[in-house]
């Protein structure tokens, strides 16, 4: 170890030297010597930039609170009391509540799919275990959605999945995820007409729904089959690529290239199993709405009430309108936006069964997972036999193609997301 004292005499600064207590010789040296030397700068900007990061982190996690204590607070009692909300629910017979349960435990196993379908060497148990802990992370946490990716990659690079893997899966999942929640809404409308006049919400957000999965198909479809202009897209999101590893302190990837790479194993993975991750995809958005459509049902809102066309409508318009994760997991968003689009114009007795309806729907949904994934993190955690790091991951590129993604500092990354949570 070198000490500080001698250090400070001659003025220098020697930020990798850490001394017992744990911190650096130049951070050591910062506090010491205030504005004796320009050499502090770089230390001086990044403890604001942490101070900064901080401030914005309690700032963000105060207004989502304050958003969710307000809509359950305020707006949702508005719209109907708690006290009629809980007698609807009392009124419900088991079996239409076994239905409901039901349907929440096969909406849950849509998402455990989705994982199978893009990584065929993930058992349909260890999905679940993946899926259900990173969810109660996401529905927990500020910012529980990047979270959630440090979550899931710990677990499954336990599993076996190299990082490139987990890459592939991550943007491939989450673009088929963006591409359903912009088409629901387009379909969900031209069957609502079929039964009334839509909302001027409702079409609009079709209509943008609409606009957003054209250009993000189009540019899709481009990245994949154009050699050319993914290596032009690539070329264009380099600078933001340097400051975003610049931001986070991370080396810039190298050789550039990734959307070329990324190009190559998504055609490999799509030419095999595309028609797998669609239809998973596509049932675990059905199977969320149809929890909706049984909750609706069992507490006696008829189809004369609110039709399924209507219900669709609007589970499509807020999953369109939650992309953005304002809350985790859209908590108050969603309850709000569904109540709001299926209880209005309608009298009390209506709108205090719609709201007892949604709150069924997202207690089942949205508050359901957070224990089972805790349960799941322990079990994963502290049962050595469900880890299989030996395992090896299924490949979508070619041989010889290496990290095609050309993601080096990628896998870093994934591999300092596990450490810091424990991985």
């Amino acid at each position: 170890m070198i000490t500080g004292r001698r250090g400070l005499q001659r003025r220098e600064i020697v930020p990798t030297v850490v001394l017992a207590d744990g911190t650096s010789v130049g951070r050591r040296s910062a506090r010491l010597l205030g504005n004796g030397s320009g050499l502090l700068q770089p230390n001086r900007r990044a403890a604001a930039a942490g101070r900064f990061g901080r401030w914005r982190k309690i700032a963000s996690t105060t207004a989502s609170a304050a958003l969710v204590a307000g809509i359950f607070g305020f707006a949702l009692p508005h719209v109907a009391s708690y006290r009629s909300v809980w007698a609807s629910i009392q009124l419900m017979a088991w079996p239409q509540l076994l239905l409901v349960v039901i349907a929440a435990a096969v909406s849950m196993a849509g998402g455990w799919l989705v994982i199978c379908s893009i990584l065929p060497s993930i058992r349909l148990r260890e999905a679940a275990m993946v899926n259900l802990a990173s969810t109660a992370v996401a529905n927990t946490l500020p910012a529980g959605g990047a979270l959630a990716m440090g979550v899931s990659w710990t677990m499954l690079s336990g599993l076996g999945v190299s990082g490139a893997d987990y890459v592939l899966y991550t943007l491939v999942s989450g673009i088929w995820n963006v591409l359903a929640r912009l088409g629901l809404p387009v379909i969900a409308l031209l069957l609502i007409m079929t039964v009334s006049r839509p909302q001027a919400g409702l079409l609009a957000g079709a209509v943008a729904g609409l606009a957003l999965l054209l250009v993000v198909a189009a540019g899709f479809g481009l990245l994949l089959r154009s050699e050319t202009f993914a290596r032009r897209a690539d070329a264009a999101l380099e600078p933001a690529l340097r400051i975003a590893c610049r931001v986070a302190r991370r080396q810039p990837p190298s050789p550039s290239g990734a959307l070329q790479g990324f190009r190559e194993r998504a055609s490999g993975l799509l030419a095999a199993r595309g028609w797998r991750i669609t239809a998973a995809t596509a049932i675990g958005s059905l199977a969320l709405w149809l929890v909706l459509l049984a909750s609706m049902r069992a507490v006696g809102l008829t189809q004369a009430e609110v039709p399924w066309q209507t219900s669709l409508a609007a589970f499509a318009f807020v999953r369109l309108l939650t992309v953005l994760p304002v809350t985790p997991g859209g908590v108050g968003i969603t309850e709000l936006g569904l109540v709001g689009i299926l209880a209005a114009g309608a009298d009390h007795k209506i709108a205090g069964q719609v709201t007892a309806a949604v709150l069924l729907y997202r207690a089942l949904t949205y508050l359901t997972p957070i224990p089972g994934g805790a349960l799941a993190w322990l079990g994963w955690r502290y049962v050595p036999r469900l880890r299989r790091a030996d395992k090896s991951s299924w490949k979508t590129a070619q041989p010889g193609h290496g990290d095609a993604l050309g993601l080096q500092a990628t896998a870093e990354q994934l591999t300092d997301a596990k450490a810091e949570i424990g991985g």
